[in-house]
């Protein structure tokens, strides 16, 4: 049997609950470590000690009948003289469920107490599932409740608050999981990275990217210029023979497809006085849809910027990333093989980049290295301008030759050239990692990527060049639609190429590799040629959008189709990379390269079309105008004699039509750019100062245990019979005697309260 003074330690331990202590106690603790729950005891000494702690709680029952926490202490007490009786915490059974042991009573006791955020974070921040935070939550709410029923009334107001922030977060929390669950591709996307790492997935994610963005131009331009249009649409008289799909001509030129359908007339009906100028709307829905992308791709150059640059994770590794934070959520056996698998190729990626990063040359390799650069880049810079040379002759000739022949299949004849061009010379470019042998993945990555976009690049500026300096002023008959469809053909011919190439040309190369040359072996994925011909395509989906208004659906379908196709071509053909690394900036680098140069070089040229070419006097929305924009100056004009309108008409003379804005915005956009890079610049010294300190402080730290040892075991040879004596007398210290100091607190709490309240 215990004594009395044992008994009081066990009833001041569980009466005095402080209010804002938790209990951190990891869930595999049960009621044997307590003192009180020794298997020594007897079950009639259990008994005993519920009865002294019931006949102490009964001579307080008065004050707990008006204080809410004693009554909940009384609850706990209740509660663990449950627990001591139950065979389960006598060793007859596994442990009690956590939530019914002392622990979770003081766990529950001190969530009472807070407030309704810091309940929500604390419960959040618990060892336990799903599940168990639920229940651990709705006990939470009931007591609450409780409490609050006896002891005081909520505040009205307030309550409705909570009420409202509850459901809030609770439909936004739907919300975010119903996005994630028909989020596109999402699994796919998951899978593609745990086999390929992270550098083949920043393909499929950007290809993803551009499929977004082109939905969102095809749902704007079919909404504000295809419907009106509908509307008073003649039918077309030209049969329809089926190579329209190639050339785009015949059948597709009296549609919505082109330029040259639209009417310039205001669209009016008889039954509503409302107008429609399909000019304005024509011009403005353009103009807008090209605006928005300018600051999409800007806002998401900034983002990646700040995610893959700037955060101080990016140079650190990620390690606690990967090695500490493990999502326990994730229960299905497939997932977690999916998850282990990303986070095996993550540590791989890591590992690779510092065993690179490490790698030393001697003054002559590294001579030999530049030399080899410098030649490989005047080579490709070579082949590039003997190809824009070739296809500005090429079409120079094809222009003769149509006039001179009526075949329709001969407009293919530049596509066809064009796209042989791109499939071709890409790979000669891939060639150059036999000699070039650069340090790291990355950096031939980088240098591809250069070499591709100033190929592809070209090759549509002397395009450009051709239809505005030659084609335009030719007088052809509705040049727009010429042009419209010179750009359909480029973009379904490199369609079809890209098609051919995944399901042909790399289905070949494995067979080669696997049966006849087995040395070669499997390939790998391509990211600089894949990445270039998906920002050559959008770069004329751009440049059409105004000679061709239904080209973003054109680019949807190919850009939905080429996903699969990647994707099976890639699990089929490929295997993964041989050097991992990580290629967590590539992202940056891919909407840097579509912003520039391939989004601003669509904005110069559209802008020329618009300020200094004259359109064609018989279709179009614009014809009989000096210019596209004298359409904006006459309705500046007319908003002008207008009263209500001047703030229009200053907003487009002080912004818009400015050229001071302009520059101002561009230097704004300049020296934020700068001090990013600053930031980004003095983060990194900031990280290597503190990955020095964190060595150095590991070194103190050893220098210090190794002279604590030293000192210890000269103490130790010094006087060793005090080390005797010192190990008895810990020895002979039972766990109660032990526990006296941890106890001692709450007992002069106890002596105190009873000194103020000797009647109690």
């Amino acid at each position: 049997m215990l004594s009395e003074d044992q008994v009081n330690e066990i009833v001041i331990e569980i009466e005095h609950v402080p209010p804002g202590v938790q209990s951190h106690s990891s869930s595999s603790q049960s009621l044997q470590d307590r003192p009180w729950a020794n298997p020594t005891f007897s079950v009639g000494s259990s008994t005993s000690i519920v009865a002294t702690m019931d006949a102490q709680l009964f001579s307080h029952r008065n004050d707990r009948r008006h204080n809410p926490l004693l009554q909940f202490s009384t609850s706990v007490q209740e509660s663990m003289s449950q627990a001591l009786q139950s065979p389960e915490c006598l060793g007859v059974d596994p442990p009690c469920p956590s939530l019914e042991t002392i622990q979770g009573q003081k766990l529950i006791a001190s969530l009472i107490s807070m407030t309704f955020r810091d309940r929500i974070k604390t419960i959040r921040s618990q060892p336990k599932t799903m599940e168990e935070k639920r229940k651990l939550r709705n006990i939470v709410d009931r007591e609450k409740s409780k409490q609050s029923y006896h002891t005081f009334e909520i505040n009205y107001c307030a309550q409705c608050l909570s009420s409202i922030s509850l459901a809030y977060r609770r439909s936004k929390n739907s919300l975010s999981e119903l996005l994630d669950s028909i989020s596109l591709w999402q699994k796919t996307l998951k899978v593609i990275g745990g086999k390929f790492g992270t550098s083949v997935l920043s393909y499929f994610n950007f290809l993803r990217w551009l499929l977004k963005f082109n939905v969102f131009f095809f749902v704007v331009i079919f909404s504000f210029i295809v419907i009106p249009q509908f509307t008073v649409a003649n039918s077309n008289t030209v049969r329809f023979t089926g190579l329209e799909f190639f050339t785009g001509a015949g059948y597709f030129g009296n549609t919505v497809m082109y330029y040259g359908f639209y009417t310039n007339s205001t669209i009016q009906h008889r039954n509503s006085g409302a107008s429609y100028n399909m000019q304005l709307a024509y011009i403005f829905t353009i103009g807008v849809c090209l605006v928005i992308c300018f600051f999409i791709l800007l806002s998401s150059m900034a983002k990646y910027f700040r995610n893959n640059f700037i955060n101080p994770h990016i140079y650190s590794r990620g390690i606690a990333k990967l090695v500490f934070c493990w999502d326990f959520t994730v229960t299905h056996d497939k997932a977690v093989r999916l998850k282990q698998k990303n986070l095996s190729t993550e540590i791989r990626e890591n590992l690779s980049e510092i065993r690179q990063e490490n790698v030393k040359f001697t003054f002559h390799q590294r001579l030999t290295r530049f030399s080899v650069h410098v030649m490989a880049w005047l080579v490709s810079t070579g082949v590039a301008v003997a190809c824009c040379a070739a296809v500005y002759y090429l079409a120079e000739y094809n222009s003769e030759f149509l006039k001179a022949h009526k075949n329709p299949g001969a407009v293919l004849l530049l596509p066809f050239v064009v796209s042989c061009i791109n499939l071709a010379v890409p790979r000669f470019y891939s060639m150059f990692r036999l000699v070039e042998w650069y340090e790291m993945p990355r950096h031939e990555v980088y240098a591809l990527l250069i070499r591709n976009i100033f190929l592809k690049i070209s090759i549509i500026g002397v395009l450009c060049y051709y239809w505005l300096n030659i084609v335009a002023p030719s007088g052809e008959q509705c040049w727009e639609t010429f042009i419209g469809q010179e750009i359909y053909r480029l973009l379904l011919m490199d369609f079809v190429f890209s098609l051919a190439d995944s399901l042909l040309g790399e289905f070949l190369r494995r067979l080669i590799g696997m049966k006849c040359i087995t040395s070669l072996g499997l390939q790998e994925f391509d990211i600089a040629r894949n990445v270039l011909e998906l920002i050559y395509t959008q770069t004329l989906a751009w440049l059409g959008i105004f000679f061709c208004p239904l080209l973003p659906l054109i680019q949807m379908l190919n850009l939905f189709i080429m996903f699969y196709v990647k994707n099976i071509s890639l699990m089929m053909t490929f295997q993964p990379p041989s050097k991992a690394w990580r290629a967590s900036q590539m992202m940056t680098l891919f909407i840097f390269l579509l912003f520039f140069p391939s989004f601003t070089g669509v904005l110069c040229t559209l802008a020329i079309t618009i300020w200094r070419l004259q359109p064609s006097a018989d279709c179009g929305p614009f014809q009989g105008l000096p210019s596209f924009i004298q359409s904006i100056y006459s309705w500046i004009d007319t908003l002008s004699k207008n009263p209500g309108y001047l703030w229009v008409v200053w907003i487009y003379r002080n912004l818009i039509g400015s050229v001071h804005f302009f520059f101002i915005l561009t230097l704004i956009v300049l020296i934020i750019t700068y001090l990013y890079w600053q930031i980004t610049e003095g983060r990194k010294v900031m990280i290597r100062l503190l990955h020095e300190q964190i060595v150095n402080e590991g070194k103190d730290k050893m220098f210090l245990i190794e002279k604590l040892i030293k000192l210890q075991d000269m103490e130790k040879k010094a006087n060793p019979s005090a080390l005797i004596l010192e190990s008895r007398e810990t020895e002979q210290q039972g766990p109660w005697r032990l526990g006296e100091h941890d106890v001692s607190p709450d007992l002069r709490f106890r002596r105190s309260v009873q000194e103020e309240n000797p009647k109690a």
